[in-house]
């Protein structure tokens, strides 16, 4: 009894019926393309063109008229033939041609206005010609070629017979899908077709296979497909016989015919040799079939080989034959090698993407523990917050200054590190603990841009390191904000109910060029104003660019006025679906008092 349950009827039905309209849609393109390529046969022979001439004809056309290609195509008349006149046949080309066991006809070149080969003419036919869509002998004599036979258009057989008759190199096609089309009906046939200049004509052969030799190429092909390969070994007469993927399996030369079965550990690789006596003996002395599997000196190198081998046997039970089907799984057994080794890969690089994660989480941490609240300041209330990404893998270098400095301003700084993980948060705590140090200095915000790009240059030999920041001063006392940007988003002034990006003057990115110089923009601000700082996480969304972020968050501000700053922060961040964002977001917000 099936471990698996019965289907339902309405399941097989359903499963049917999708199967039944796939192979509807299938034969109504097939239909399609029929009538495309019997449109595109029947205007070369009318206009005495090439097919391909032909084709692009038909789509202008379309085109012009403003019709499905289809539709045109069905439009297309069948062209005028005059009844064929006697044929002088040469007396050569009659024997020639009755000298053929298969269907045989020789064409004449038909040329255009400025003598180029368009077509040909079917001058004579043996008795055995037919083609796929049962037009004989006496139908094909002296008709043009793609009249007769509208399917050599669309096979691209014209173009070859053409190449043929003006190189004079012989073409053999074979085994080939050949579709012939007439009124638009489907004839299809595999067939072997060859092609010849003699004279100043072509001699065309081609026979149609048939069930048992379709078998035998369907058979070979998969045999190369699969890389399969059957051997047998007559142990009375000594005499091998082999299929041609034994001998590339191999690596052997036709020429030097099978190798012998005793000779088969010659080839082995030392190692696998008990594998070999293991099976010669299942074969030899226990008269078994086995399964194994070994690996043998190639000319290309060591190949695994997967052997299914049995024994013949005799009236009195002993083996008079071996045979064997062996398999090249050698880009296999490759593939589940480079899998494990992946593996393994992957298993080392978690181990150690965990640890950075756990250091980087643990540096954050102790650099950035303020990741919300409120910060009182002189004439200034900040409220602030630091969100890292939604996975630890997108864990950036997101950081934010605050600070009250001796000369009575405050210092009031956003900044990315670019990349993530522990190598963003380390260029992270170097422009963040070095920026801290320098404003204690008393220098302008532009000085200070200036010397925090020196640092970053100069201090990581040998490695690029970039990052972007809005660095400035909040004056108390003029209530002004002296600001610089390092290629970093544009800061927000949110007045009366307002919001917009503050035009400043932009800089280069920090760590990208050994000197810059940054230039300040002076901010005028009144009581009840706030000022917004943000990284780009807030802004910038996967399918989006930066402009229709910042767009977005200057939409947001205008619905999210209030008094304290922490309230703004929560609201931007909820209607950006900065909750839930795949990059760190690091948000400012400071209420002038």
């Amino acid at each position: 009894m099936s471990k698996y349950p019965p289907f339902g009827r309405y399941e097989t039905g359903a499963a049917t019926a999708r199967v039944r309209e796939q192979l509807a849609r299938l034969r109504h393109r097939m239909r399609n393309e029929a009538i495309l390529d019997e449109a595109t046969a029947r205007l070369a022979t009318e206009m005495n063109i090439r097919p391909g001439e032909a084709a692009e004809q038909l789509a202008r056309m379309a085109q012009h008229s403003g019709l499905d290609l289809v539709e045109v195509a069905k439009g297309i008349e069948r062209p005028h033939e005059e009844p064929p006149a006697p044929q002088d046949v040469p007396v050569w080309v009659r024997s020639m041609l009755e000298a053929v066991h298969a269907s045989a006809m020789y064409l004449t070149p038909v040329t255009d206005d400025a003598g180029r080969v368009v077509d040909f003419r079917i001058l004579a036919a043996n008795r055995h010609a037919r083609t796929p869509a049962g037009i004989t002998a006496d139908e094909l004599s002296g008709r043009r070629l793609m009249a007769a036979s509208p399917g050599v258009a669309g096979s691209g057989l014209v173009d070859d017979y053409i190449g043929v008759y003006e190189s004079g190199e012989p073409v053999h096609r074979e085994p080939m899908e050949f579709v012939e089309v007439v009124d638009y009906l489907l004839w299809p046939a595999t067939l072997s077709v060859r092609a010849a200049r003699v004279e100043d004509g072509l001699l065309v052969t081609w026979r149609q296979l048939d069930d048992e030799e379709l078998l035998v190429s369907g058979w070979e092909r998969a045999q190369r497909l699969a890389e399969l390969g059957w051997g047998e070994w007559n142990l009375a007469t000594e005499r091998t016989l082999w299929t041609p993927q034994m001998y590339e399996m191999f690596g052997r030369d036709r020429a030097d015919g099978p190798m012998a079965l005793e000779d088969l550990p010659s080839v082995v690789v030392p190692e696998d040799l008990p594998i070999v006596e293991d099976q010669m003996r299942s074969l030899l002395q226990y008269r078994e079939a086995v399964e194994t599997e070994y690996r043998i000196q190639h000319r290309h190198g060591v190949r695994h080989l997967s052997i299914l081998s049995e024994p013949i046997l005799d009236g009195d039970g002993l083996p008079v034959k071996v045979r064997c089907l062996a398999q090249d799984v050698t880009r296999s057994r490759r593939r589940e090698r480079a899998l494990a080794v992946a593996h393994e890969q992957t298993l080392s690089q978690r181990r150690r993407a965990e640890e950075e994660h756990r250091v980087t989480v643990q540096l954050q941490n102790t650099i950035l523990p303020l990741r919300r609240g409120l910060v009182h300041l002189p004439n200034l209330t900040v409220g602030v917050r630091y969100l890292p990404g939604e996975h630890l893998a997108r864990l950036g270098g997101d950081w934010f200054k605050t600070r009250h400095i001796p000369d009575g301003r405050v210092l009031l700084c956003i900044g990315d590190a670019m990349g993530h993980g522990l190598t963003a948060t380390s260029i992270m705590l170097q422009m963040r603990s070095g920026l801290a140090g320098l404003a204690y200095t008393g220098a302008s915000a532009g000085q200070l841009t200036t010397w925090l790009n020196d640092l970053i240059v100069h201090g990581n030999e040998g490695v690029t390191v970039t990052g972007t920041a809005i660095i400035g001063h909040f004056d108390p006392r003029e209530r002004t904000y002296c600001w610089t940007n390092a290629g970093h988003p544009t800061p927000l002034l949110i007045r009366d109910g307002r919001a917009e990006p503050l035009s400043g003057q932009p800089g280069m990115i920090l760590g990208a060029f050994d000197a810059a110089e940054y230039r300040t923009t002076l901010t005028r601000l009144e009581p009840g104003d706030v000022l917004v700082l943000y990284t780009d996480g807030v802004v910038e969304r996967r399918g989006a660019d930066l402009e229709e972020g910042i767009a977005a968050l200057v939409q947001a501000a205008h619905f999210c006025v209030g008094d304290d700053p922490e309230e703004m922060i929560d609201c931007l961040l909820r209607r950006l679906g900065g909750d839930s964002a795949e990059d760190d977001v690091c948000v400012l917000a400071a209420r002038v008092l």
